[in-house]
């Protein structure tokens, strides 16, 4: 696939929701594309065609499931008379692996290692089950999309893919549940402005056993989780508030709005004015 790729990001899409969803039909070739910052599941109602990748390609048939990552990069081509008619759903990783932490999933972590996209294929009462999650959190996006439905989706949706007797009890590490609180909290705007203090604050500990209880259950450091929620926050305030740049960094926290400017084009790979823009041309007529 040419390296030329359109980039994808998530708040194009979710326009400040916590998620995207649309049912597609494709007939030929979509745009190769990458997504730079979210999670997407594919799940294919009807018709047929291929999953094209940088390392090859996959079958899409009816019933089978695809989750696509950060910074995976496809395309995807339907059949030239039936088309490949699929629903997707969007969200963002760090809501996603908080609730993979709660819920104590242990195959997210093996589709994250897997060297390409997971393709599952449920059986007949779980393909349904799944398709009918697909249909409700479409149902509420984009005017009434909120968290809940998003969580009610995952939890239907990996009681499909993710069976409780694929994962003995014994063999599983439990999220400490003050980590788990602490973290839901910092989502809060005026805990996402007092930074790393409030999340230990939050969680009562010292700062090294904190840093290893988020590498352990979360993979990432507690500098890093809080940046990646404040950058979220931003996105969704620059996408549904006309909010000056400045005014957008210090209600999420960051020092100074050079510093927020570099933490974003790092992770989205553009200015936060220029996301502005971009979102503007795109959406408004």
């Amino acid at each position: 696939m040419a390296e030329t790729a359109s980039r994808f990001r998530f708040q194009e899409h979710a326009l400040g929701r916590p998620y995207h969803a649309a049912r597609v039909m494709i007939r030929g070739g979509s745009e190769p594309h990458l997504h730079v910052d979210y999670y997407e599941v594919m799940a294919v109602i009807a018709g047929s065609g291929e999953h094209r990748l940088r390392s090859g390609w996959q079958p899409l048939l009816p019933g089978h499931v695809v989750l696509i990552r950060p910074r995976d990069q496809h395309a995807i081509i339907g059949d030239p008379v039936t088309g490949v008619e699929f629903f997707n759903v969007a969200f963002s990783p760090a809501a996603w692996r908080s609730f993979v932490n709660v819920a104590d999933l242990r195959e997210p972590a093996a589709w994250d290692a897997a060297p390409a996209p997971p393709l599952l294929r449920p059986d007949e009462p779980g393909r349904e089950r799944l398709l009918r999650a697909c249909e409700a959190v479409l149902s509420r996006f984009p005017a009434d999309a909120s968290m809940l439905d998003l969580v009610r989706f995952w939890t239907e949706t990996c009681a499909v893919l993710c069976p409780p007797a694929a994962a003995p009890p014994a063999a599983r590490g439990t999220t400490p549940e003050w980590l788990s609180v602490a973290c839901t909290a910092m989502r809060h705007e005026e805990n996402l402005r007092d930074g790393v203090p409030r999340l230990l604050e939050l969680t009562h500990v010292s700062p090294s056993h904190l840093s290893r209880s988020m590498r352990r259950h979360y993979g990432t450091t507690p500098t890093a989780y809080v940046t990646d929620l404040r950058l979220q926050h931003a996105t969704a305030l620059l996408a549904t508030t006309t909010e000056s740049v400045t005014g957008i960094a210090q209600r999420c926290g960051f020092a100074s709005q050079s510093y927020f400017s570099r933490c974003f084009a790092l992770a989205y790979g553009l200015s936060p004015r220029r996301f502005r823009y971009d979102l503007q041309r795109k959406y408004v007529p």
